[in-house]
Parts: structure tokens; sequence; C-alpha cells
């Protein structure tokens, strides 16, 4: 009985670790040549898994992509929770999840590459993941929370909706990281040298400030 449930506990550990293992390497291959580029065969290939598997798992190449976007948004907003960044004094608070917005996405360009190839499918995919809106619900009552506090200390404006302020903060990092390359070639500014990076952390944390707390 106790060896039974022992061999079924690590199945369980192996099974989970193969998922994960497959999620790892697909989220590279989509990130790097999109949901039309990316083939199963190859992302077999780069596992400790196979095809048959990867269907077992899935259930085919459109599943496991949705598996991966539906991932890729949980680590992100799952860190934001467990940092609790509304129990912070608001300003602080909205500091914090400024930096912690702007840093994610420098440390995941995957995540980034990813929302720019969902959105050339127009948001296909990410529409038919029925838990999406709901773990990304998170964040805009984070906000909202920070607003509220906010308001009520004197340090913010009224009549801010939170999911403005949360397409603000986004866009900001986002571009930091998608328009790297062309923005460079343009311009001859990286924004991931240290220097120009810290820089330009620093100016989204004030602009987002200033707008919330202008009269």
């Amino acid at each position: 009985m106790a060896e039974g449930h022992k061999r079924g506990g690590k199945r369980t550990r192996e099974a989970a670790e193969t998922r994960d293992n497959i999620l790892e390497v697909a989220t590279r291959e989509f990130a790097d040549k999109g949901l039309a580029g990316a083939r199963i065969d190859e992302i077999a290939d780069k596992t400790a898994s196979s095809k048959r598997m990867i269907y077992y798992y899935f259930g085919g190449k459109d599943e496991l992509y949705r598996a991966v976007l539906e991932r890729a948004y949980e680590r992100i907003r799952a860190q934001e929770q467990a940092a609790h960044f509304e129990n912070l004094p608001p300003a602080e608070a909205l500091r914090a999840i400024i930096g912690h917005n702007f840093d994610y996405h420098f440390e995941h360009p995957d995540f980034v590459r990813l929302v720019m190839n969902e959105n050339v499918h127009h948001g296909e995919h990410i529409a038919q993941i029925a838990s999406m809106k709901q773990r990304n619900s998170t964040v805009i009552a984070a906000l909202g929370a920070i607003l509220e506090k906010g308001v009520i200390a004197g340090d913010f404006r009224a009549g801010i909706d939170p999911v403005d302020l949360h397409s603000m903060i986004s866009a900001l990092s986002f571009y930091s990281v998608s328009n790297r390359h062309t923005f460079l070639h343009n311009f001859g500014v990286d924004f991931a040298d240290p220097a120009v990076r810290a820089k330009r952390r620093e100016l989204i944390i004030g602009c987002v400030l200033s707008w919330v707390t202008r009269a």
C-alpha cells in the first residue's frame, strides 16, 4: 500500500516535470518563431519527451500554444500577488509595482514576444482561455486598492481608472523590450544598456507618478 502510494507520487512528479519541460521549450519556440513557425517535432527533439507525449498532455499544437500563453500570464500575476504591493504606502506601492512590471518585461523577453505574436493573431487564442480574464483581474484589483488608499491619504487625485493605469504601465514597460532593436538602429540608444535601462526605469516611474498626483 505504502509502496504503491510512493510509486504513484513519483509518477505524478515525473509527469509534472515532463509537462513543465515541454512548456519551457515550447515557450522559447513559440516566442522565437510564432505559432505558425514553431514545430511540434522540434519541440519534442528539444525536450525529454516525444511528439506522442506532447499530444498526450496537450492535445495538439494550438492547445500547447494556449497552455504556454496561460502559463506566461500566470507567472507575472503570481509574482505580483506574492509581493502584496497594495500593503505598502500608496506612492511607495505604485513605485514598486511599476518597477516590478518594468523589470519583469526585461527579464522575460519571451513573454513580450509571445504577447506580440498573439496580437498578430488578433487575440484569437487568448480569448479561448477561460481563466485569463479572472487571472488578470488581480492586477487591476491591486492597482485599484493602491489608488483608493492614495486618494484617501491625499497623495493621488481621484477619478483614475485602474485599467487605464495598468495599460500605461504595461505600454511603457513593454515598449522598452518590444522596440529595443528598432530604437537602437534608428536613434543609437540601446534600452538594454544598464545605464539606459536604469534611467528609463526611473523615467517611467516618474511619468506615471506625476500623472496620478497632478491636480
